[in-house]
């Protein structure tokens, strides 16, 4: 089936069937609410960006700027991997953990050459992303179980690969591997050409079309001649190869396999994916979304590390709780007004 085949049978909104009657216009609260879950992490964004440039001066200069995506380049990259995994209607507890594991291979691939610095984590991370995926897919195991036994397997293997976190591999200096993440720009471009390719993988593909079709209504996808289950395994695989990738500029950026990093990233990441606009139950799916959602807790985080830098990370993680509850009620309440509607 073919990219225009696939995307004229499957607008957005239930599937039409042989006999289903015309389509009606959109009502305006439709469109509200549409464009609300659409816009709404860019129109909060803005007003964010304008008032901590009012309370800080420091906020709009380029260094706290450049520090701000330099510091959230890995977060982006887990963000990207989680919003095909939520579009499905899945979710993957692992990521952080996988990020973790991927830095500490990095390091110690680095021990031997820089391309088996990259190579080793985005190869381990990818395949424990797909058998995560052939689990959900063929097994019917619950996404949340088998991600959450990812998440402490990967831990597990991280503190046998470290000796209990006593042995820490450092990056050799004079690796170009070590110097391609020392750098604020070449993890930020990195994370931007994904991006792009993730837009036009999600929003422009029958690929992406069946993500959506198959977090929407997955039996309805099934009796459409979907491939779900060949689906599921392939954003699972996609999770872990992004999940490694940040891990291999993580270890390059720090310069060593830090077994600490990445605690929490997993839930950061399903905040902000879920703030820019995805759907937390499957079916919608922005990756423009993903992008605001990141940049406005990074914002939010920056402004607590210059007035709150006394409650430490505490704040930060009720900031995140408190955005995610708060959105993820205001998605309900616009399901039910197009409902209604």
């Amino acid at each position: 089936m073919s990219s225009s085949t696939l995307n004229r049978t499957l607008p957005p909104g239930p599937a039409a069937g042989p006999a289903a009657e015309p389509q009606q216009a959109p009502t305006l609260r439709e469109r509200i609410s549409y464009q609300v879950q659409r816009r709404g992490a860019l129109a909060v964004l803005v007003l964010v960006a304008a008032l901590a440039s009012g309370l800080s001066p420091t906020f709009p200069t380029w260094s706290n700027i450049s520090s701000i995506l330099g510091n959230n380049a890995f977060v982006w990259l887990l963000a990207l991997a989680m919003t095909f995994v939520i579009t499905t209607g899945g979710i993957d507890l692992s990521v952080g953990s996988l990020y973790a594991l991927g830095g500490v291979l990095a390091a110690r691939g680095a021990q031997t050459g820089s391309w088996l610095a990259i190579l080793l984590p985005v190869t381990v991370c990818a395949a424990w992303g797909a058998v995560q995926g052939l689990l959900v897919a063929r097994a019917r195991m619950a996404p949340f179980i088998v991600t959450l036994a990812g998440l402490l397997g990967a831990r597990g293997l991280l503190q046998a690969i470290t000796n209990e976190g006593s042995t820490t591999y450092l990056v050799p200096q004079g690796s170009w591997f070590r110097d391609l993440g020392q750098g604020t720009w070449t993890p930020v471009l990195i994370v931007a050409a994904l991006f792009v390719v993730g837009w036009l993988l999600l929003e422009r593909t029958g690929f992406g079309a069946s993500l959506t079709a198959i977090g929407g209504n997955e039996n309805a996808a099934r009796l459409l001649g979907l491939p779900v289950d060949r689906a599921k395994v392939l954003v699972y695989l996609l999770s872990g190869t992004l999940a490694g990738v940040a891990g291999a500029l993580g270890g390059s950026r720090l310069g060593s396999g830090v077994t600490t990093i990445g605690v929490g990233y997993e839930l950061t990441a399903i905040a902000a994916v879920v703030i820019g606009g995805t759907l937390l139950s499957g079916g919608f799916g922005s990756i423009g979304g993903t992008v605001c959602g990141v940049l406005l807790l990074a914002v939010i985080h920056n402004l607590i590390d210059h007035y709150f830098s006394q409650y430490g990370s505490a704040f930060t993680d009720a900031v995140n709780g408190g955005f995610l509850a708060v959105v993820v009620l205001l998605q309900t309440a616009l399901s039910r007004a197009r409902r209604l509607g």
